[in-house]
């Protein structure tokens, strides 16, 4: 009998800790692959905000960008839907004007931090440290 308990015992401990091995690494690499996914939605986001913003600004890059917007709801945080939903709100506001420069600023960059927040869970930027260069060709 104590050869059978000196038997078992190694062999369930060796097999629950197989299994929790496999559960963290599996739960691990799970996390990594839709925080990957994320990042690069995200990027694609952020490119796209460039046809709301100086030069860059169009009316092509903002269809994408809302293309890409609708998408964004199966995969963004809350805090990014919101935040670009802030900025569409924005534009409707306006009625085809341009919005005020500083508000249309901080619209882009609290989008920007909710993604940071999202991907990196904690950031001590703001909203106003992400700045837009708008670069300008010579003619």
């Amino acid at each position: 009998m104590a050869i059978a308990i000196s038997i078992i015992i190694p062999f369930l401990s060796a097999v629950f800790g197989g299994y929790i091995t496999f559960y963290f690494t599996s739960k691990s690499k799970k996390e990594e692959a839709i925080i990957k996914f994320r990042e690069e939605k995200y990027s694609n986001l952020l490119i796209l905000l460039k046809g709301f913003v100086g030069e860059t600004a169009n009316s092509e890059t903002k269809l994408k960008f809302f293309d890409e917007q609708y998408k964004s709801w199966i995969y963004s945080s809350d805090e990014v839907v919101i935040a670009i939903n802030e900025l569409v709100q924005l534009i409707i506001d306006q009625d085809g004007k341009t919005p005020d420069v500083d508000k249309g600023r901080k619209a882009i960059g609290n989008i920007v931090l909710a993604m940071r927040k999202d991907l990196l869970k904690k950031t001590s930027l703001t909203d106003s440290d992400f700045r837009y260069t708008d670069v300008r060709l010579k003619k």
